[in-house]
Formats: C-alpha cells, sequence, structure tokens
C-alpha cells in the first residue's frame, strides 16, 4: 500500500515538473504581433494587406516567413478562407475578391480573423479585421471653366450615401498620390465632396489619374476609386536631350570639350616620350 501511495507521489512531481517546463518554455517564446489592414479597390476586388513583427532584442523587428490562415468568422463559426506566408520583410497580401460573396453579420460587417498557430520560436497570434462595405464613385466636372473632381460614397448595406467621411483626392504619381483640395475633404448631406484640380499637373497625353478615397476609416476601412481625366498638360519630350551639351550624356559631350581633352593627353603623352629618349641619350653617351 506504501509502495503505491510513493508511486502516486512521484507520478505527481513529474507532471508537476514537466508542466513546470512547458510553461517555461513557451514563456520563452516571442509574441509576435499581426497587423492587418482592409483594402477595396473599385472595379478590381477586395483585399488584407498584412504585416508581422515583434519586439526582439529590446527593438521592433519585422518578421519574415511566418504562414498565416485567414478565416471568414459567421456568428461563432471560423471558416478558413486560405492561407498566406509573409515576404522577408514580414509583409503578405491576402486576396478576397468581390467582398458581397460572403456573408455579413447581423450588424452588416464583414469579419475576418488571422491567425497565426505558432511555432518553436513564436508564440500564437491573431488579429480580427471587421468592416462594412462602402463604394465610392467618381467623376470629372467642370464649374465655371474649372475643373474639379466631385466624388461620393455610398453604404451598400443601408443603401444610403454617407454624410461626414473624409474623402482623399490626388493625382496618381510614382512614389505617392499629389494630393489636392483641403486637408480633410468631408462630405455633405449628399455624400460628396466637390475639389477643385490645380492647373499645369503634367501627365501622359495630358490625362491624370485621379483618386478618390477613404483611408483608414473606422467602419469602411480603405476603399479607392480612380479615374482617368484629360485635364493635365501634355509632357513635350526634351528634343536638347540628345544635343551636345555639357548635362548630356557622355556620348553627346560637345566637340571642344573631346578636342581638349583628347590634345592634352596627347601632349602628355609627348612630354613623357620626349623625356624618357632624352634620358637613353644620356644614359648612351
Amino acid at each position: 500500500m506504501m509502495n503505491n501511495k510513493n508511486l502516486y507521489k512521484i507520478i505527481a512531481l513529474l507532471l508537476i515538473f514537466q508542466t513546470g517546463i512547458s510553461w517555461a518554455q513557451d514563456e520563452e517564446k516571442i509574441r509576435p504581433r499581426i497587423k492587418a489592414d482592409y483594402f477595396k479597390v473599385m472595379d478590381e476586388g477586395s483585399y488584407l494587406e498584412l504585416s508581422t513583427s515583434a519586439r526582439i532584442e529590446r527593438k521592433n523587428r519585422e518578421v519574415p516567413h511566418l504562414e498565416l490562415e485567414v478565416f471568414q468568422v459567421i456568428d461563432d463559426d471560423d471558416n478558413s478562407l486560405g492561407k498566406v506566408t509573409t515576404s522577408a520583410e514580414g509583409k503578405a497580401r491576402f486576396q478576397l475578391g468581390n467582398i458581397i460573396k460572403y456573408s455579413p453579420d447581423s450588424s452588416s460587417f464583414y469579419n475576418f480573423l488571422v491567425r497565426f498557430k505558432g511555432n518553436d520560436k513564436f508564440k500564437r497570434a491573431s488579429r480580427e479585421v471587421s468592416v462594412m462595405d462602402a463604394i465610392i464613385s467618381a467623376k470629372h466636372v467642370v464649374i465655371d471653366s474649372i475643373d474639379h473632381i466631385e466624388g461620393t460614397i455610398k453604404d451598400v448595406a443601408k443603401d444610403s450615401l454617407i454624410e461626414d467621411v473624409a474623402l482623399e483626392v490626388g493625382v496618381r504619381r510614382l512614389f505617392k498620390p499629389l494630393k489636392m483640395g483641403e486637408e480633410f475633404n468631408m462630405t455633405d448631406l449628399n455624400g460628396t465632396v466637390v475639389v477643385l484640380i490645380e492647373k499645369g499637373i503634367p501627365g501622359i497625353d495630358g490625362n491624370l489619374f485621379i483618386e478618390v478615397a477613404v483611408v483608414d476609416h473606422d467602419d469602411y476601412g480603405n476603399v479607392m476609386q480612380t479615374i482617368e481625366a484629360p485635364i493635365g498638360v501634355p509632357i513635350v519630350k526634351d528634343a536638347s536631350y540628345d544635343e551636345r551639351s555639357l548635362w548630356g550624356p557622355r556620348n553627346r559631350t560637345p566637340i571642344f570639350i573631346l578636342v581638349f581633352t583628347y590634345g592634352l593627353i596627347l601632349g602628355i603623352l609627348g612630354i613623357v616620350v620626349y623625356l624618357i629618349n632624352n634620358l637613353i641619350k644620356i644614359r648612351n653617351s
């Protein structure tokens, strides 16, 4: 009987010891942070922009090559939509397609969950994203002979225009749009903003690609519409680029500089040859 009691004690101690080891190992793992932003590009589709980071050695660093799984949350059920792995910069994009193919909740929100199941180095982590569907329309209008862009935002579920929302209007550029209008272009009762487009903006063949977007909205996330309008100044090729000039490419160097440079080189070589010739004569004399 005593032997059985001792055996139970040993088993209990082993379980406690094993639990302590597991807890300590879990404490040593790093907890990653997941950032998830919703984007909708009109006439193209929706996607989640994902990134992973963690505090490592007292610095915030991107965490690469983590496998993230995306779910749609309906009531208490998580329906897997697919997986994506972050890049070397800790970034990934998960394509959702047309959001209307998903089911909203009773409040017209679409709920998504991004989950990392953990590994030997990092703990489990997750991030929820909840958005409502909105659409943005834009068009070019002329008011008092001046070019403007009119943008309108509409709530799809309520089928109503959205008042008092900040819409950003800008001309597409290589790195970031050239902003137009005020810092905050707030929509009116009709869910509309009208923004003046400055004159003299260059564009290919005089065409400008103008973006109208709501950015980081609590309910709608990021939604963008792009239109093309022939209201820019055509880009004219600089004909002087092919001329011989100081600011031209090296194969268009001015003739006088080439003559001077080559003449200087030949003159120096001539002096060197002359000196060598004299040294040879002195040695032989």
